[in-house]
């Protein structure tokens, strides 16, 4: 078994709490968690299982190679 890096958005959500997650190199493979590590846990899981699916159907396993960041900045308006 080999080992894939890809990256994980964490979605506060204010109004129920926990956080949803989102893989932007594998469309469709969303989560939640209660808090932030069982969000990841979730993340882990759900990555596992798509990748799992796309091998059972014959598809390719999309690589990530570029890493994206996110920044928080401020602006007058």
């Amino acid at each position: 078994m080999s080992t894939r890096r890809y990256t994980i958005i964490l979605h506060p959500d204010t109004e129920e709490g926990g956080y949803t997650v989102t893989v932007p190199t594998l469309p469709g493979c969303v989560t939640q968690g209660e808090t932030l590590e069982e969000a990841i846990v979730m993340a882990k899981d759900a990555i596992r299982l798509y990748l799992e699916t796309l091998v059972a159907e014959g598809e390719p396993i999309p690589e990530e190679h570029e890493h994206p960041q996110a920044i928080i900045i401020d602006v007058a308006a």
